[in-house]
């Protein structure tokens, strides 16, 4: 079995690490776009395009299901690559998860890019799936980039930003973004004395491991350790050394055989 994930960078990492968790013995096709990334500051046809490029790079390597691990460009480019590429492989995309995190109502903060925050498809999952809760869209700006260079300075100056801006008393945290779930321990730190305590989060990376398993069909586990493929902006690479900076990234990375 192979999945493959497409993110302009490393955000797809959380969810590659969930599938290594789920099923070790799993083919990896890490699909990203160094010399695109950003894709957030982009207009959503250019984003679109670099996106369904990867995409493509990724489906020539014939995978059983395709996973959009980045919310950005699920939000843009998930019709776009699901038109071209379905029903031949699924395509899962990535959204934020405000159901299960809005479900007990209570005050729910999301966190998530600038281009994802106050966009009409965030909005509309806010409208269908918010019922009764308090939800509170924050802009995260820098927080992702900060998270791709491995920056811990610039990650903590945007973590503390976006939580001065949280309102107090939030129960439930959804990350919008999923660079954010490589860095949910510092996120929470930030929070402690702010948010209710415990603090609850919802991350997506385990839920679109489990969806890619369940569209694939596939519950029989093999011996031994899945194979790493990465690629960068279509071309043949490695895992990028800021990916290491993080336990997920490890993990990808032991399981590869590779240098940590």
């Amino acid at each position: 079995m192979k999945i493959a994930l497409v993110d302009s960078g490393i955000g797809l990492i959380a969810a590659a690490a969930a599938l290594r968790t789920l099923r070790p013995d799993a083919d990896l096709v890490i699909s990203s776009d160094p010399d695109g990334m950003p894709w957030g500051p982009r207009t959503p046809e250019d984003l679109t395009e670099r996106a369904l490029a990867c995409a493509r790079a990724a489906a020539e390597l014939q995978p059983d299901a395709l996973i959009v691990a980045c919310n950005t460009a699920s939000v843009h480019a998930l019709d776009r690559i699901r038109l071209e590429l379905e029903p031949g492989i699924p395509v899962i995309g990535t959204v934020p998860a405000i159901k299960p995190a809005a479900a007990a109502g209570g005050r729910v903060a999301i966190w998530a890019t600038p281009a994802t925050t106050g966009s009409a498809y965030q909005r509309n999952l806010i409208a269908e799936f918010g019922g009764t809760a308090d939800v509170t869209e924050v802009a995260c700006p820098g927080l992702a980039d900060a998270v791709e260079r491995g920056d811990d300075d610039a990650v903590d100056a945007a973590v503390a930003d976006a939580a001065a801006r949280t309102p107090e008393h939030t129960d439930v945290l959804v990350l919008g973004c999923t660079h954010y779930e490589l860095v949910a321990d510092r996120i929470r730190a930030a929070l402690v004395g702010r948010a209710t305590d415990p603090l609850r989060f919802y991350g997506s990376a385990d839920a679109v491991a489990a969806q890619a398993l369940r569209r694939v069909g596939d519950t029989a586990h093999a011996p031994g350790t899945g194979r790493l493929t990465v690629l960068h902006s279509g071309r043949p690479g490695t895992l990028p050394p800021a990916a290491t900076h993080y336990p997920e990234g490890r993990l990808i990375a032991r399981t590869a055989d590779l240098p940590v």
